[in-house]
């Protein structure tokens, strides 16, 4: 049996590996003005291996960096994308392009990868990986929704959980949050049971400035994973630096 691993690359791009296949979570890969990864990237877009599909949870540029990502050697790879990023994945030059609703499914090579919901401050989906013997769950940077309880009864067993932990909060819209944060994050481990989570989501920041006038958000993995102590003590939670391969 091939293994099933995750290499964070940064924020919540990541490279999974199941059923053989490689997949890569929400590019990232260049920074502007109010977005900045708080980490180093591990790898640049050239540096990238080839890749059996790429899954993108929704349309804002720290997931969805699709200008840098453009770079990327085969314009002809899988994509599967929340539906408003369909059209802009085309726009820059890809071509196999299929957007996912909630509970809707694509095989790539063996491994079936599910949408799953999610809320956010624009729409998400999540995604669930799995090859029949293995299943991941990444769950970009949604909110803890009721509908997200549902995932054990139709996926089973979940070996990897990656889930957003800094509770980001939108200042100018009176402290909105869009992200959940380390403790709901906890909680959701509570429901899915995982043998591994990895946080993620949680370096983010606006800059000297914007973090103090645009958003507000934690920063510390440590809180989830001692959160995770509580509320889900069966479950392994590994604070995984960028470029480090984290396998079952």
């Amino acid at each position: 049996m091939s293994s099933t691993a995750v290499t964070r690359i940064t924020h919540s791009c990541h490279l999974i590996e199941i059923g053989g296949r490689t997949f890569l979570t929400d590019p990232w890969f260049s920074q502007r003005p109010g977005y900045h990864p708080g980490e180093p990237a591990a790898l640049g877009v050239a540096e990238l291996p080839a890749l059996d599909g790429v899954l993108i949870s929704h349309h804002h540029y720290d997931h969805c960096d699709l200008k840098a990502f453009g770079a990327y050697r085969d314009r002809g790879v899988p994509m599967l994308v929340a539906a408003p990023v369909a059209a802009r994945a085309r726009r820059h030059g890809f071509t196999n392009v299929t957007p996912l609703a909630p509970w809707h499914s694509a095989q790539i090579g063996g491994v079936t990868v599910t949408a799953a919901p999610a809320r956010h401050a624009v729409y998400e989906v999540t995604f669930v990986l799995s090859d029949g013997t293995r299943t991941v769950y990444f769950a970009g940077d949604t909110m803890l929704i009721p509908e997200l309880a549902q995932l054990p009864d139709r996926f089973g067993h979940v070996d990897i959980a990656l889930l957003p932990t800094n509770g980001l909060r939108i200042r100018p819209q009176a402290g909105k949050q869009v992200v959940m944060n380390a403790w709901q994050a906890a909680e959701l481990t509570a429901i899915l049971k995982p043998d591994l989570a990895i946080p993620h989501h949680y370096a983010f920041t606006s800059g000297w400035l914007g973090d103090r006038l645009l958003t507000k958000s934690d920063q510390d993995p440590r809180r989830y994973a001692q959160a995770a102590r509580q509320l889900a003590p069966a479950t392994e939670v590994r604070i995984a630096e960028p470029g480090t391969r984290v396998a079952l």
